[in-house]
């Protein structure tokens, strides 16, 4: 008998190999489960990694990043995109690289997407110790600073030894493709290991499908969960990224067409409908809209599917006020469906609507609740219009005129993404979601600088799609540097630069808790110390233009409309910058969220803060 067959390669050709050879499916749809690597290369993974990327090239694409946070940002874009079925590897030298992923792990982890991470290790060998950027610590030899994303991984391991990668590997690509389990997948690499040859098992290389599951919903919770809507009143279904997850969105049309129940929508969540069916509210939550949050006030079953129940939607314990309000959670993580004390359904979105559009034939809600919730949502969009409505073509435009601009030149297709400052607030509230994946929100750890790198791996993951990225002046000060990415691969990406001098949405959170925006404004120092004088003379239209961004610079509500549209028809990475009034046309919270204001002070406004938190704060539920 002959032995079986065997491969001689370096650990990090290996793992390129197996890692092209991986598969997801699901509904007979089968997708590439690593489309790529992005890459920063060092002295922890140029000689490995860099090495097998150049070997395999035609097997495994590689992107070249100009900051490694960003690199997992654009990874999570791309797997956001294509509803957790495909994702990107992020490869980093040792040090500074490696630590420089733990934000977006954590921002992958949190938001349940697929990131797989190969930052570069020290010598497992021990062969050169202290080794440049090593952190040497004093009684635990093994540690080094790739521990730091073991937190903010669904799994870690350090592969020592290059049989390991056999075992590592499988339950890295087992986590990366399991709905209830996904996140950050991390692979630290120590730079020798890397380089090391093995005798692999011709096994390892073979094409590998992972096959998606859609879990049905257990009978008896099943048959709970009918008798619990057929009992309610005023249901209220909130939908969250897993409905999107699952493409789950013809399911939940059906269970509303069927029975009339209301949809509102976190920030992962909106476009689960879209913004024009009769029964769509919008989002829900502190930066909800009426419609939503009135219902959620008074609903007395409250029907979560896919979502985690972030303090934002539930306007921290206090949004769900009726007296006698249970919960029902749809979800494919246990985890997340037993919040809130909610009786549970735990399977796929999908078929956990499926299943209780059939079992509950024949129901419908009270027509006087339909009209109730379709009344209010006529006067929702009445003011939507209002925030939109520019009466003067020729003045400086607000935020929120901004956005009314780009609504009146997207199409059905396009994708507009966002994170983090005011614009998040004003887009959940107002954005008319047309399609799915249009409205792309980052919401789970709302980080800044995540737009312009997620944009690109929208762009790579929809070559043919109008990718937008809204970004205010202190997000793009963060992590602009993916601009020259964009160049490099000639992704058409269209970038919409908001400037309005400082940290508008931390600003008005510190003026409401007695913080008086201290710290917050891009301006020049005062004899005080603060920050109140003249505008910062920053071009940041000619900083994109610098990195290799065609830009068009718009000064008022016409040409803001002409540079969007122009935008739109680039075939080149293109920035519409626009300077925005200072006052705008937000429209005010619904809802509130718990931000702790001090419990003495001696300036006023700190002390009327702390009288208005006492009062909100008393409203909080523990729904138990």
């Amino acid at each position: 008998m002959s032995a079986a067959a065997t491969r001689r390669l370096t650990t990090a050709q290996a793992l390129v190999r197996f890692l092209a050879a991986q598969y997801t499916e699901r509904d007979g749809v089968r997708h590439r489960l690593i489309a790529g690597t992005w890459g920063i290369f060092g002295h922890g993974n140029v000689a490995g990694l860099g090495q097998a990327l150049v070997e395999y090239r035609e097997a495994m694409p590689y992107h070249q990043g100009r900051n490694e946070q960003a690199m997992v940002h654009a990874a999570v874009g791309h797997a956001r995109h294509l509803n957790r079925l495909s994702a990107q590897a992020v490869t980093t030298s040792i040090g500074p690289g490696a630590t420089n992923l733990v934000t977006g792990a954590a921002l992958a982890t949190i938001n349940r997407l697929p990131v797989l991470l190969l930052p570069g290790d020290y010598f497992a060998s021990h062969a050169a110790d202290p080794l440049l950027q090593q952190l040497e610590h004093p009684v635990e030899a093994d540690v080094s600073v790739n521990d730091a994303l073991r937190p903010v991984s669904r799994y870690f391991d350090r592969i020592t030894r290059p049989e390991a990668l056999l075992t590592s590997a499988l339950n890295a690509v087992r986590v990366l493709s399991d709905p209830a389990e996904t996140g950050a997948v991390t692979l630290a690499l120590p730079q020798d290991v890397q380089a090391q040859a093995y005798d692999w098992p011709e096994e390892f290389f073979a094409d590998r499908v992972w096959r998606v599951r859609r879990p049905a919903p257990d009978p008896a919770e099943l048959a709970e969960a009918v008798r619990a809507i057929r009992a309610a009143a005023r249901p209220l279904i909130v939908a969250g990224g897993g409905v999107h997850h699952s493409e789950a969105e013809p399911a939940l049309k059906a269970l509303v067409d069927a029975t009339g129940i209301p949809v509102a929508s976190t920030q992962a969540g909106k476009g689960a409908l879209r913004h024009d069916h009769p029964a769509d509210l919008g989002g829900i939550g502190h930066t909800g809209t009426a419609v939503s949050d009135a219902l959620a006030r008074t609903a007395d079953l409250v029907i979560g599917v896919g979502t985690r129940y972030s303090d934002f939607t539930t306007a921290s314990g206090t949004l769900f006020q009726h007296p006698g309000v249970r919960f029902l959670n749809v979800n494919i993580t246990a985890f997340d469906a037993h919040k809130l004390a909610a009786a549970t359904l735990v399977c796929d979105a999908r078929s956990g609507l499926a299943a209780l559009t059939d079992a509950l034939a024949g129901h419908r809600v009270d027509a006087a609740y339909e009209t109730e919730y379709r009344t209010g949502r006529a006067r929702w969009e009445e003011a939507v219009e209002g925030a939109f409505r520019a009466d003067d073509d020729s003045a400086v435009p607000t935020q929120t005129q901004v956005l009314g601009a780009l609504d009146t030149v997207v199409g059905d297709e396009d994708v507009v993404i966002n994170a983090a400052g005011s614009l998040p607030g004003d887009l959940h509230k107002l954005w008319r979601a047309r399609s799915p994946r249009q409205y792309h929100l980052e919401y789970g750890y709302s980080c800044m600088g995540y737009e312009i790198p997620a944009a690109l791996g929208v762009q790579q993951a929809a070559p043919d799609t109008p990718v937008w990225a809204l970004v205010g002046d202190g997000t793009y000060l963060m992590n602009p540097t993916e601009i020259v990415t964009a160049v490099q691969e000639n992704l058409p990406v269209k970038l919409v630069l908001v400037q309005n001098h400082g940290y508008a949405s931390i600003g008005g959170l510190s003026e409401s808790v007695g913080a008086e925006r201290f710290g917050t404004d891009y301006r020049h120092r005062v004899a005080d110390g603060s920050f109140t004088g003249a505008p910062l003379p920053v071009d940041l239209a000619a900083n994109a233009a610098s990195l290799g961004m065609d830009v068009v610079r718009a000064k008022t509500v016409r040409e803001l409309r002409e540079a969007l549209s122009t935008a739109r028809a680039a075939t080149r990475p293109t920035c519409v910058y626009v300077e925005t009034a200072p006052a705008g046309t937000a429209l005010p919270a619904e809802a509130w969220w718990d931000v702790p204001v001090a419990e003495v002070s001696a300036r006023e406004a700190a002390t009327e803060a702390r009288a208005a938190y006492e009062r909100a704060v008393a409203d909080r539920r523990r729904h138990l």
